[in-house]
């Protein structure tokens, strides 16, 4: 499975004013829970991702661009 780029993700979070510690309180998990997801180590549970939408107000439409883009891969251009 390709890793996944939660760039955009870290922006919302800290576009709302929250830190990754806070959001993880809120959704009921561990900060270092959600830095090992955040870091592709552990996949996120559907229960996380709607906890993480209902706090940073990301609508469903939304969801694909927060936790399904995939790292692309850079490739060198000789």
């Amino acid at each position: 499975m390709p890793e996944m780029d939660y760039s955009k993700l870290l922006g919302r979070i800290r576009e709302k004013g929250h830190t990754q510690k806070s959001v993880a309180k809120e959704i009921g998990i561990s900060e270092s829970q959600l830095c090992m997801k955040l870091g592709n180590i552990y996949p996120f549970k559907q229960s996380d991702i709607q906890k993480i939408c209902d706090c940073l107000d990301i609508e469903s439409q939304e969801i694909g661009d927060y936790f399904f883009t995939p790292i692309l891969e850079k490739t060198q251009v000789s």
